[in-house]
């Protein structure tokens, strides 16, 4: 778990701004500010659910975009982590 916030901290960093203000207001909220999705849902007046599908595809379009652009994969190695 601690392993997946970490990646997807690291991917945030270099494409969240790739993201819809929504999806990166979920993962900003729910990764750095450490609250629940009902937290997040409260305040977006939502529903968990739609909390939970919005970090989803978040996480899915970070991973995308790693996979085809790679520069996590690059700043690792030329970092030497």
């Amino acid at each position: 778990m601690l392993e997946d916030s970490l990646e997807i901290s690291i991917l945030y960093d270099f494409y969240g701004p790739l993201l819809s203000d929504r999806q990166q207001e979920f993962i900003r909220l729910y990764y750095d500010e450490n609250l629940s999705l009902t937290e997040i849902a409260d305040s977006f007046g939502v529903s968990k659910q739609a909390v939970s599908s919005g970090i989803k595809s978040a996480e899915k379009k970070l991973r995308f975009y790693e996979e085809k652009l790679a520069l996590v994969a690059r700043w690792k190695r030329e970092n030497g982590i």
